[in-house]
């Protein structure tokens, strides 16, 4: 039986994000970085000061990473982006894009939504069913991007989520949220080749899988939508841990500060009436609170040719 335990709240940011979504650590800048994808907002948060910098976008960003503090395009395009139609390098300040690939243009009611850069460097993101029509509902698909190129890993998805990896990168966990499951891949970190999924945990009734991360004891922590909670699954799949939240709609979560102990909640009021509105009023914000547990270091985006890539995409193979 999962302990009910109670985080202790730290700080509530007051962005009120439509949808909330993306967030991840950046050591580098000692900063928590996070996407608003319906408020087509992209926000940095500094912390410990709680300076707040904030984006407007041309195209809803679902999830990114900045470039590799090497790589010779970080300084013209600092984040690797998936916009709700495709990747691309983009740059905030000036607003240059660099498109990469659009896998997905063909099916207008399809947007990316999750995702993550594994321990090796690529970066995955998935695409949902935004408008479902009976031949489309399950139409999204899970894509690796890396020097090959953009490449489908996984099919027949509605809404891609809880992309993460275990410590040792032999298993990558993923769901697709409706199912209200959790699957575990068997993952080869050299190739990036998936195995066949196998069930890993169901989420509690009423509440689905959203943003999940691996902590520094392999247990995944979860986002439950509609679930008012955090979930901590161990190894094995046992629920070890119920973190009750003050918000029915938690999106996506990340460990960082000093000591990675530091835990940032995503949430959204996408879809929320006035009443629920009134009765969560940190619907939306930045949930900030001291974890009990550590997280792992972010890993880095890798190096990529990414103007082979865009010359790819530019000359037609899209």
């Amino acid at each position: 039986m999962a302990n009910s335990e109670n985080l202790q709240l730290l700080a509530s940011i007051n962005v009120k994000n439509r949808l909330g979504e993306g967030v991840f650590w950046h050591a580098a800048s000692n900063s928590v970085w996070w996407t608003d994808i319906h408020g087509k907002a992209l926000f940095q948060l500094r912390w410990p000061e709680q300076t707040l910098r904030q984006w407007p976008l041309p195209e809803r960003i679902s999830c990114f990473t900045l470039l590799n503090a090497t790589d010779p395009m970080a300084t013209r395009y600092p984040l690797l982006v998936a916009f709700a139609s495709g990747f691309a390098l983009y740059n905030p300040d000036s607003g240059a894009i660099l498109w990469l690939a659009k896998p997905q243009q063909q099916l207008s009611g399809n947007r990316f939504n999750d995702g993550r850069v594994d321990r090796q460097g690529r970066f995955w993101a998935g695409t949902m069913v935004e408008q479902p029509t009976a031949d489309t509902a399950a139409s999204g698909s899970l894509y690796r991007l890396d020097q090959n190129g953009c490449q489908q890993m996984l099919s027949g998805l509605r809404i891609p989520n809880a992309l993460c990896w275990n410590h040792d990168s032999n298993l990558m966990y993923h769901a697709d949220s409706p199912l209200q499951q959790i699957n575990r891949y068997r993952f080869n970190p050299i190739t990036g080749e998936l195995g066949a999924a196998e069930s890993f945990a169901t989420t509690p009734v009423g509440a689905e899988p959203d943003g999940a991360i691996i902590d520094a004891d392999d247990h995944l922590l979860c986002a439950l939508w509609g679930g008012s909670a955090l979930a901590r699954y161990a190894a094995d799949g046992s629920l070890a841990a119920l973190y009750p939240l003050p918000v029915t709609q938690p999106t996506c979560v990340a460990l960082g500060g000093d000591k990675l102990d530091i835990l940032f909640v995503t949430t959204a009021t996408e879809g929320l009436s006035a009443e629920q509105l009134g009765q969560q009023p940190q619907a939306g914000n930045l949930l900030v609170y001291q974890y009990p547990h550590q997280g792992l270091t972010e890993p880095q985006l890798a190096v990529i040719p990414w103007q082979q890539l865009a010359q790819r995409y530019h000359g037609g193979a899209k």
